[in-house]
C-alpha cells in the first residue's frame, strides 16, 4: 500500500522549470507542504500564486544552489515556516555548450560540478541533521543517464552526474540505520531548457520523441509513495521511442 504525501514537508531544489517545478506542483496537489526554492525568484513567485489560487500550501524562497551559506538558510526557512523535510527533491542543473575536451576549461569544469553534484550535498547536510532526529527522512536525486552510459554530454557533466549517484547510495548506506532512505533517478532525454545548452539544438522530431518534465515527477512521486520499508535506490527512467 502507498503512503499519502498530505502534509509531509517537502523541499525541492531546482523548483523554477523543468523536473523540479513539475514536482513542486505535483507534490502540492498531493497535498504535501512544499517549500520551492530557485534562483529565479520572480519564476517561483509565478508558480506560489497558481498553486495559491487552488488552496495548496506552498512556500517559495529564491537561493543559490551553490552556496552553502543560502543553502542552510533555507533549510531553516523550510523547517520553521513547515516543519523538518520529510523528503528532500534536488532537481538543480546545468551543462555548457562547452562541454567537448576542445573547449572545456578549469572554470567551465568547476561550474558545472558544482551546480550539479557539490550543491547537491550542499542542501543535504543541512536537511540530515533534522531528519536524524526524527529518525525520517527520504532524499530524492535527478541525476541522469549520462551518469552511467557514456554519452556525449561532456565529461564535466557525466563525472558529476556520475558523482551524484555515488553522493545517493553512500548516504543510503551510512543512513538506513538512522531512517533515512535515498533515491537516484537517472532520466534519458528530457524536454526542458537544458536542451538549448546543447553545441547543436535538438530537432523538433528529438524533442517530440523526449520525456517531459511530468513524466519524471511522477517516477519521483512514486518512489516518494513507497512506505518506509520500502526504497528504490537507484531509477532509470526514459522515453519509450528513442
Amino acid at each position: 500500500m502507498t503512503v499519502s504525501l498530505k502534509d509531509q514537508v517537502v523541499l525541492v531544489v531546482g523548483a523554477s522549470s523543468g523536473i523540479g517545478r513539475a514536482t513542486a506542483v505535483m507534490m502540492a496537489r498531493e497535498g504535501a507542504k512544499v517549500m520551492a526554492s530557485a534562483r529565479r525568484n520572480e519564476r517561483l513567485l509565478e508558480v506560489k500564486a497558481k498553486m495559491a489560487a487552488e488552496g495548496l500550501v506552498f512556500e517559495v524562497f529564491a537561493a543559490d544552489a551553490t552556496d552553502v551559506s543560502q543553502m542552510n538558510r533555507l533549510a531553516e526557512a523550510t523547517r520553521q515556516k513547515l516543519g523538518t523535510v520529510n523528503i528532500l527533491v534536488y532537481a538543480a542543473g546545468t551543462n555548457t555548450p562547452d562541454r567537448s575536451m576542445l573547449r572545456l576549461r578549469p572554470d567551465i569544469w568547476d561550474g558545472i560540478v558544482l551546480t550539479n553534484l557539490n550543491s547537491a550535498y550542499y542542501i543535504t547536510q543541512a536537511v540530515l541533521p533534522a531528519m536524524r532526529e526524527v529518525r525520517n527522512g527520504h532524499l530524492i536525486y535527478i541525476s541522469s543517464i549520462s551518469g552511467h552510459t557514456p554519452d556525449i554530454s561532456g565529461a564535466a557533466y557525466q563525472a558529476a552526474k556520475r558523482g551524484l549517484i555515488g553522493l545517493s547510495h553512500a548516504i543510503r548506506v551510512e543512513e538506513k540505520e538512522n531512517g533515512i532512505r535515498t533515491t537516484v533517478i537517472c532520466p534519458g532525454l528530457v524536454d526542458t531548457e537544458l536542451l538549448d545548452k546543447r553545441p547543436v539544438k535538438p530537432t523538433p522530431e528529438m524533442r517530440a520523441q523526449a520525456l517531459l518534465p511530468e513524466d519524471v515527477a511522477e517516477a519521483i512521486l512514486a518512489c516518494a509513495r513507497l512506505p518506509p520499508r520500502a526504497v528504490i535506490p537507484e531509477l532509470t527512467i526514459v522515453g519509450s521511442a528513442l
